[in-house]
């Protein structure tokens, strides 16, 4: 028999994660939003039925999937049934004990950056897991295991240092993208021009040491370029500070000033 999952949110990680549980052969009997307009655009993907009230939940399925804003983890514990299987929640930065109140808990924490309408090739996701008891880490193991060739343990304090690793090498490095390509723009420049040079340096960044893979001013300790590259910049601009900013780091870093 197909174990039944529950998943409780409609969002880019959910849509991405029921796609893969259902491929993988899990049946997925119903997807909750409280805007069930969202959980009526999963739901058919996955022949699940849409709710939006937690006491309409399904209290016999196999596992539950909470995959919310982690402002929102909270008030959904609360308004959750008593439940026959597992709970786990989705967040890197949220401990497993927030779930204490399930006899069985723990987390399926997928790391990765999730755009609902962009596929993605889900067995290559790093999936990091974890159980309170030997119950739920076998059925968390398992199920990871189903929809990912890359699934590991990681404790709270571990997930945390990796999602906030991911917050400087993801959500950082694009906002990072957005400003140069706001440079650009002004200029009549096409962001296409730094393809070239972004795919030289992730792959670079990918192959050695990232810090071995550091080239440009701050690197050199070059305050003459640094300096005229600020003068270009607006003085209080997030362009000009970030820029002060990150060069400053840069060459702290260069001279192994970090600890």
């Amino acid at each position: 028999m197909k174990q039944k999952i529950v998943m409780i949110g409609a969002g880019n990680v959910a849509t991405h994660l029921c796609i893969a549980l259902k491929n993988a052969g899990y049946d997925i009997i119903q997807v909750f939003s409280r805007d069930i307009s969202n959980a009526e655009c999963l739901a058919p993907l996955v022949d699940a039925v849409a709710i939006d009230t937690l006491s309409e939940i399904e209290t016999q399925a196999d596992l539950y999937i909470i995959s919310v804003s982690d402002s929102a983890i909270q008030d959904v514990i609360y308004e959750m049934p008593d439940v026959h299987g597992v709970v786990v929640h989705t967040a890197g930065s949220i401990e497993m004990e927030t779930l204490a109140k399930f006899p069985l808990h723990g987390v399926l924490y997928p790391f990765q950056t999730f755009t609902r309408e962009k596929e993605l090739e889900f067995s290559q996701v790093p999936v990091l897991v974890e159980g309170n008891v030997s119950l739920s880490r076998k059925l968390v193991w398992d199920v990871a295991n189903a929809i990912s060739d890359n699934v590991q343990k990681a404790n709270g304090s571990k997930r945390k240092i990796l999602h906030i690793s991911a917050v400087f090498a993801c959500n950082f490095v694009n906002h990072l993208y957005a400003l140069a390509d706001d440079l650009l723009e002004k200029e009549g420049l096409e962001f296409s021009m730094l393809e070239p040079l972004i795919r030289e340096t992730t792959q670079k960044a990918l192959s050695m040491k990232p810090v071995h893979a550091q080239t440009g001013p701050a690197t050199r300790g070059d305050r003459e370029v640094m300096n005229n590259h600020m003068e270009a910049l607006n003085s209080g601009t997030f362009h000009h500070d970030i820029y002060a900013l990150l060069s400053e780091s840069i060459f702290k870093f260069a001279k192994n000033e970090y600890s």
